[in-house]
């Protein structure tokens, strides 16, 4: 690990995903989309790191992550979530594949939303918001993050589904290719954006190039 950062606030957002404000190292900077990897340090724990996308902006004068916990399952994540103020962390160098590179459609399954939301922050900054969409997955509507300010930057342009649960306002759908042939136009002149756990990435990827999207229009982490 690169830096020792420090843990300056957190609070839930959603029943169990918190955002952490974590101290910034002189010098350190990321490209929104990038993650890094963290640990906590502490015996035990120190070499147990995990890679966490920060959610802020690139100019920030702190770090934000926006991490799910999993109250019923013992790891890196629950530890996270019961850390106080002060906390040591470490933390590695900025990683990763996915980045803006052009207007398009974002897809994203449960927490794989927190790399959209540092690209569609600095674009909703940099008032590059008109050319982008969002599709966004979740079981419930109660597991969706920061819904209201996704709402609000991209009004109609947000689509959310929930597979667990018909409620008014979400798709009850899977994001599968009749869901994406009916909720998108363009498969050739515009950019994929897709993060997820694995199955999802792989059946949207799928779908997508089935539908006619070229393979270096799929931006994901590899």
């Amino acid at each position: 690990m690169n830096y020792k950062v420090s843990l300056l606030m957190s609070q839930f957002v959603t029943h169990n995903v918190k955002h952490f404000i974590v101290s910034k190292p002189e010098g350190f900077s990321v490209v929104p989309g990038q993650g890094v990897e963290l640990a906590i340090d502490r015996p035990g724990l120190s070499s147990e790191g995990r890679p966490f996308t920060p959610t802020g902006l690139a100019d920030d004068r702190v770090l934000e992550f926006t991490i799910k916990g999993y109250a019923d399952h013992p790891g890196v994540t629950r530890a996270l979530h019961q850390l106080e103020p002060g906390a040591e962390l470490l933390m590695s160098e900025p990683f990763g594949t996915i980045s803006y590179q052009g207007p398009g459609v974002f897809i994203a399954g449960g927490a794989g939303i927190t790399p959209f939301l540092a690209i569609l922050r600095s674009l909703a900054r940099a008032g590059d918001l008109g050319g982008q969409t969002l599709i966004f997955s979740n079981k419930t509507p109660r597991d969706v993050i920061c819904e209201k300010e996704l709402r609000h930057l991209l009004a109609e342009r947000c689509i959310l589904t929930c597979t667990g649960t018909d409620a008014p306002g979400y798709a009850h759908r899977r994001v599968d290719r009749a869901f994406l042939e009916e909720k998108i136009q363009d498969f050739k002149q515009q950019k994929f954006y897709v993060c997820g756990p694995p199955p999802f990435i792989e059946a949207v990827n799928g779908a997508l190039s089935q539908l006619g999207a070229r393979t270096e229009s799929l931006v994901f982490e590899r």
